[in-house]
């Protein structure tokens, strides 16, 4: 029992001697002190010892276990203080060094712009109403005067999730339900994200912004139309704009017209942004269609009313001076950062 001890000791010192980091004392501590270590090994032997020698062994192998309990706790504060002062000098700060900026979070360009045209129509008397993003093929076409068989239809790839089902290629799909919903007099603009079948470029994508907005009531007229886009445009550029109409065709106006502003960059001179025409196209508008009000259960023989919508993309490129429409998706943080 005696050699044994002896021997123990030397094995320990030998293992000790090659420590070099603080785990490896945690490791040959649990080694020699643990249950199944040898220290525990050498008190189970003690019953195999004679009642007079008994006391001898037994505090031979208790010196033994203090000496190794000493030892572990000296090399652990050692190495561990070593090791933290390793890890100070490693991650000290250099307080002559410029502070590292901490970028605050801000709205998207595009959100930016929504909630200005957002203030600019309600400060005009519009509320705002919310749509559904997917719709059924009647929301979103047949109601408003799309049969399944017009060609008007090809003039917006859909995305279909069933026969009859849809994500919404225009916010004109609230419409219905906003007529459905009350009574007029309505004075609405219904934002939201649409989507498109296309093939991406600078000019498109497949899903953008738009805002569309209606005003609904006994004896509206394109007077109206015109006094609102002029008011608008106006608001928005913070400039009295020049506004020009064109005729042009959307299943649910009839008639229908484009609406243009003199460019807010040349002044109408000519310039790369207006591709040198000197007027920037901004909407499409028109009077609601009759069918279309009598498929929002308005008679059309009492009531009329305008219609509007716009791509917030296609206008952000305008406002921005932002050539392509795909940086809006990007998430090119120098861009984004600008605004």
């Amino acid at each position: 029992m005696h050699d044994k001890v002896s021997l123990l000791r030397q094995q320990f010192q030998a293992d000790f001697s090659k420590i070099a980091q603080a785990k490896d004392v945690e490791e040959i501590k649990v080694k020699y002190l643990g249950k199944k270590g040898p220290i525990q090994e050498l008190m189970q032997d003690l019953r195999t010892v004679s009642a007079d020698e008994r006391p001898l062994m037994g505090k031979l192998i208790n010196d033994l276990k203090v000496e190794i309990t000493h030892l572990c706790e000296k090399g652990l504060e050692g190495l561990g203080a070593a090791e933290e002062a390793k890890r100070i000098e490693e991650e000290k700060i250099d307080v002559t060094l410029p502070g590292r900026t901490q970028f605050v979070g801000k709205k998207h360009p595009v959100n930016l712009l929504l909630d200005e045209v957002l203030s600019i129509f309600k400060g005009m008397g519009f509320s705002v109403h919310y749509g559904p993003d997917i719709d059924s093929d009647y929301y979103n076409y047949e109601g408003l005067n799309f049969p399944k068989d017009h060609p008007a239809r090809d003039m917006q790839d859909t995305f279909y999730i069933t026969p009859d089902m849809l994500l919404r290629s225009h916010t004109s799909n609230t419409q219905l339900r906003i007529m459905e919903a009350h009574k007029p007099p309505l004075r609405v603009v219904m934002p939201g994200t649409v989507y498109r079948n296309e093939d991406i470029s600078a000019r498109s994508h497949v899903f953008f912004h738009q805002v569309e907005g209606m005003y609904i009531d006994k004896h509206v007229s394109f007077a109206d139309l015109f006094a609102t886009m002029h008011e608008f445009w106006s608001k928005l550029f913070k400039t009295d704009v020049v506004t020009r109409f064109r005729p042009s065709y959307f299943p649910f106006v009839e008639p229908g017209l484009e609406v243009d502003i003199k460019c807010t960059t040349c002044g109408g001179s000519g310039c790369r942004l207006c591709k040198h025409t000197g007027w920037l196209e901004v909407v499409g508008a028109g009077m609601i269609h009759p069918e279309v009000l009598k498929n929002g259960g308005i008679d059309p023989e009492v009531y009329s009313g305008f219609a509007w919508g716009f791509g917030m993309e296609r206008l952000a490129l305008l406002l921005y001076g932002i050539t392509d429409i795909r940086a809006f998706t990007q998430n090119d943080l120098k861009l984004l950062q600008q605004f």
